[in-house]
């Protein structure tokens, strides 16, 4: 089989990663491995579907299984309640059964909607993630966090839920668009800033070939990033405590999203915008230091990403970050970087300072 493997380890509901050039070939054999019912259902969005869903149903049906194709709108405003009952529909108009499993083949957004689908469709059958972004291979398809978006914030209505394996195949990057390549480039950034230096300073020697979409650098920060994200979950796998880590420049990066209608960003540029105003704000406390913030925000515009938030009222940008589900009784947690390759939570009650910090008036 080709690819490189790494295990996440969460008892019965563990599972593997395989990262490599090409494995979208061996997904039926993966799914055979695991035992799981005869009939699949491809779910996938109209842009993804139309490249690799043929290639994903070749697979199954080669290892005897019986693919139905589900097809979603593509984009972030279509991660809603009206989007997932025409998942639901689709699945019941194949007439599946709670012995046939879903195939999420797409980015973070299929991939939430899948899993989230998955985890309430006749309360529960198996899923496994095929993401083809590079946001989606390095976070989201990881971890078994699944939802769908409410016009009052990100990520509001889901489930925890398990994939049964992660395939990834570096290939599908080459029909990503460059922006939402790099996009995805912010979660990989963010890994390093808050997990592992050496990552960070792996990205800023590696720019150019990274840009250039070079196979063997992508496996290895695809892998890298994977591990590290694993290590986490393993620990923490319902962000009772250290996964919160993982939603270091969220906060900010997800009141952006709602307030310009998930239309403007991409998920991955509303975070790098996130991580230099937490950068900011963990230099002003002293955590960090205002060289850390720049290296941060340098590296962010090398891969062509935005650090600048747009323009909204203070009060708007209050009433998104206090709707946001890292909203606690005590107040915000809020993720800082402690200089580069270190984090610590802050529990924000007054959110005067992190808005004077970032420059939110009005």
């Amino acid at each position: 089989m080709p690819g490189s493997e790494l295990r996440v380890n969460l008892g019965e509901r563990s599972y593997t990663i395989t990262v490599g050039a090409g494995t979208l070939g061996s997904l039926g054999v993966v799914c055979r491995g695991l035992r799981l019912g005869r009939n699949a259902a491809i779910i996938t969005n109209t842009t993804v579907g139309p490249l690799y869903s043929d290639r994903v149903a070749t697979a199954l049906a080669t290892a005897g299984f019986t693919p139905y194709r589900i097809e979603i709108p593509d984009g972030e405003e279509y991660k809603n309640g009206a989007t997932l009952s025409l998942i639901y529909d689709g699945l019941l108009e194949a007439g599946l059964t709670r012995d046939a499993f879903i195939v999420a083949l797409g980015g973070g957004v299929v991939g939430d909607m899948a899993g989230f689908a998955a985890a309430t469709f006749l309360r529960g059958v198996p899923f496994i993630q095929v993401p083809t972004t590079l946001l989606a291979q390095v976070d989201s398809s990881v971890g078994g966090k699944t939802g769908i978006n409410h016009p009052l914030g990100k990520n509001l209505i889901g489930a925890f839920y398990q994939p049964r394996a992660v395939v990834i195949d570096v290939e599908t990057l080459s029909t990503l668009p460059e922006r939402e390549y790099l996009g995805g480039m912010a979660e990989v950034i963010k890994y390093g800033v808050v997990l592992d230096r050496n990552l960070f300073e792996y990205l800023e020697t590696a720019e150019s070939a990274l840009r250039a979409r070079e196979t063997s650098c992508l496996t290895e920060v695809i892998m890298r990033s994977c591990a590290l994200k694993a290590s986490v979950v393993e620990r923490d796998e319902r962000e009772a405590g250290l996964r919160a880590v993982l939603n270091y420049g969220h906060t900010l990066g997800h009141a952006v999203e709602t307030l310009t209608g998930y239309s403007t960003y991409l998920h991955g540029e509303a975070v790098a915008i996130g991580m230099v105003q937490a950068a900011r704000i963990a230099a002003a406390r002293t955590i960090a230091s205002p060289a850390d913030t720049v290296r941060i925000e340098k590296l962010l515009q090398a891969f062509g990403l935005p650090t600048v938030l747009p323009v909204f009222p203070a009060g708007e940008y209050a009433a998104a970050l206090l709707r946001d589900k890292k909203s606690r009784d005590e107040g915000l947690h809020f993720v800082l970087n402690e200089g580069i390759g270190g984090f610590s939570i802050a529990t924000l009650q007054d959110l005067t300072e992190l808005l004077e910090i970032c420059g939110i008036r009005g």
